[in-house]
């Protein structure tokens, strides 16, 4: 399974910016999936997780309100729709999915639990 992230780009903040993750099989009808986000001179770091076969769905409280999360199963695609971007919201994103769910909350947010990884997408935000 392959997962191409897309969508990344400049934007001025207050702005918005949508994610796009296709994975190459039918991955996303069930598992976990995630993004993560890396910042220049930072530590990867959660932004969103769930199983979109349910309700289950977490975000980082930096996001909390301004990030969503959706899927198109036609397309086998995960969109993360950022609204209200931050200058602190620059980073390289990355989308992530496991075959299975995961047991609890906590689980989602660690970045090594995901088996597939996509290669990235830049997301600027300019003041």
């Amino acid at each position: 399974v392959q997962l191409q992230a897309s969508g990344g780009g400049l934007v001025q903040a207050g702005g918005s910016l949508s994610l796009s993750c296709t994975a190459s099989g039918r991955l996303f009808s069930s598992g976990a999936v995630g993004w993560f986000r890396q910042a220049p001179g930072k530590e990867r770091e959660f932004v969103v997780g769930g199983n979109l076969n349910g309700a289950r769905t977490y975000f980082a409280d930096s996001v909390k309100g301004r990030f969503t999360i959706s899927k198109d199963n036609a397309k086998n695609t995960v969109y993360l729709q950022m609204t209200s971007l931050k200058v602190e919201d620059t980073a390289v994103y990355y989308c992530a999915a496991a075959p299975l769910t995961f047991a609890s909350m906590r689980a989602y947010y660690a970045g090594g639990n995901y088996r597939y990884w996509g290669q990235g997408t830049l997301v600027t935000v300019s003041s």
